[in-house]
């Protein structure tokens, strides 16, 4: 069977074809002494075709193709051009060996080629690396090379373009310097006490933290001077009247030792320096705050910045984190425990760098190992949203904290959590909406722009007419004068139709009370005639 080779140079395709081999006794070594032998190695390789790339921008490309293990449309057509044809009925009476063994399966599904990838075929392609430039006639001295350097140039730049806002590196090379300050500036503070303690040796009883004891001791300098009028002074460094009376009244009965004036000055330096550092060290946590948020703010939002950095740091970027299941995520960092406990058929270690996390110190000893897993599965889930959505947001990383929250009351009270999937649902409907309102925003600024635009308009169509009404005011005087007239007199006639109206209103009114008068009247004069009748007819009787 015929053995044809595929070699990726940096300035095209090349296709070789491996003659004379005997493929039952392939022998590696045999093949890795004779490559380095020209008229050997030519004897057996003999180059088939050569298809040059035609920029610099499409090697780039069809080397970030190969490298991803993806076939491109030039090699699918290079190939079907240059090899054998097989038939689909037919198997193929010839092979294609490869460098990677991911392009080789995709070659093979696409075009049905047979294609191999082993340490016989590497040794092959070795070769043809070695003697290339024999094998092409038209290539210079020097050609390949400065092709093999702008590619490798090329390619490199390539890689290396990301989004400047989400650099993880930045966030591990922060949280290392961070720990290595706070070594250093913890290390820089003993030796400022045990330097300055042998001068003022109560001041380390009376002041306990690092950074004010720096800022005491440089304002200080020596005790000796120090009095009374120096209380409001270091009131305002400790914050406490009554430490500030305390170390007055220490140094005037100090046991201390005298300092020369050089020796003061060193110390006051060096106290300078670690006060320095510490404010350093505040700038940068604030840095690295604003860079989790703006990397990975569902894991900062649910771990906290510190410890969503080191793991992130641990695994080597966010990408490598987000690809870690759970269980290796809750032990990042106790590798050394986990290796000595399958070697000494011990107990595996419950958790490693999320042990800082404050939902572990806050559950009880018997829950650790279980807050611990749970903990490490909402990071895991956290991690992959961060590093595979396109918009930066919070409400995934808060609702999981939720969760964390409501599993630690499920194991101190006994409270039953809301399911995953209501709480997914409900993330799900918050983000929409907040991209819903985001979107709404430039929509209502738009038309308010164009009401703007429209009012201008409709008030310039206004200024319009009414400079045309002045100027057609002058000339039609007369004639607006008698619709007016005419107007008004149909108002008159309106009004005194209105009046007589009311007026007809106001008779018929006046009518009808009167004739009701008159009944009562008349219904008041025959019940006096028929008492007055009544009583005759008594007195007749």
């Amino acid at each position: 069977m015929a053995l044809y080779l595929l070699y990726e140079s940096a300035s095209g395709y090349s296709l070789l074809l491996a003659h004379g081999l005997d493929e039952i006794g392939q022998n590696t070594e045999a093949v890795r002494s004779s490559v380095l032998d020209l008229n050997r190695f030519g004897k057996v390789v003999k180059l088939v075709a050569f298809n040059p790339f035609e920029s610099a921008l499409d090697a780039l490309n069809q080397c970030n193709s190969v490298s991803e293990g993806i076939m491109t449309d030039e090699l699918r057509n290079f190939l079907e051009l240059n090899l054998p044809k097989v038939k689909d009925s037919k198997k193929a009476k010839f092979s294609l060996g490869v460098a990677e063994p991911k392009i080789g399966s995709h070659i093979s599904e696409v075009t049905k080629i047979p294609c191999q990838s082993n340490e016989f075929v590497l040794e092959l392609l070795r070769g043809v690396r070695l003697h290339f430039d024999r094998f092409i006639k038209d290539l210079k001295p020097g050609d390949l090379e400065k092709a093999q350097l702008g590619l490798g140039h090329s390619y490199s730049r390539a890689k290396v373009k990301f989004n400047v806002n989400r650099v993880d590196n930045m966030v591990i090379q922060a949280i290392f310097l961070l720990d290595t300050l706070d070594k250093d500036i913890n290390s820089f503070s003993m030796r400022v006490r045990e330097w300055y303690s042998w001068h003022f040796p109560e001041l380390a009883k009376i002041v306990n933290e690092n950074y004010l004891y720096s800022k005491v001791a440089k304002y200080i300098e020596d005790r000796s001077n120090l009095s009374e009028d120096n209380i409001p002074g270091l009131t305002d460094i400790i914050g406490d009247e009554d430490k500030a009376k305390e170390i007055v009244e220490a140094a005037k009965a100090s046991m201390g030792q005298e300092l020369s004036p050089i020796d003061l000055i060193n110390v006051q330096q060096f106290a300078q320096r670690v006060m320095d550092l510490s404010d350093y060290r505040k700038k940068l946590y604030e840095y690295l705050v604003t860079k989790m948020n703006d990397i990975a703010p569902n894991l900062a939002a649910l771990i906290g910045e510190v410890v969503g950095a080191r793991l992130i740091s641990h695994a080597g970027s966010l990408t490598n984190l987000a690809k870690c299941p759970s269980s290796t995520l809750q032990i990042l960092g106790a590798e050394k425990a986990l290796f000595r406990a399958l070697k000494t058929k011990g107990n595996t270690p419950k958790y490693g760098l999320i042990f800082h996390s404050s939902f572990i110190g806050r559950a009880s000893t018997r829950n650790k190992g279980r807050m611990a897993r749970y903990l490490a599965n909402k990071c895991s889930i956290a991690s992959r949203i961060d590093c595979f959505s396109d918009r930066g947001s919070t409400i995934f990383g808060e609702k999981l904290k939720e969760q964390v929250e409501e599993r630690l009351d499920f194991y101190d009270k006994g409270v039953a959590p809301r399911k995953n999937i209501d709480v997914m649902k409900s993330a799900i409907e918050s983000s929409e909406n907040k991209d819903n309102m985001e979107e709404e925003e430039p929509t209502g600024a738009s038309v308010k722009k164009s009401k703007k635009k429209k009012s201008k308009s409709a008030g310039a169509a206004d200024a319009e007419a009414m400079v045309e009404d002045k100027s057609t005011s002058a000339a039609d005087g007369e004639a607006e004068e008698e619709p007016r007239s005419e107007k008004k007199k149909k108002r008159k006639s309106v009004d005194e139709v209105k009046g007589v109206d009311k007026a007809d209103v106001v008779l018929s009114t006046e009518d009808a009370a009167s004739a009701k008068k008159k009944k009562k009247k008349k219904s008041k004069d025959g019940a006096e005639e028929e008492l007055q009748a009544e009583k005759e007819i008594k007195k007749k009787r």
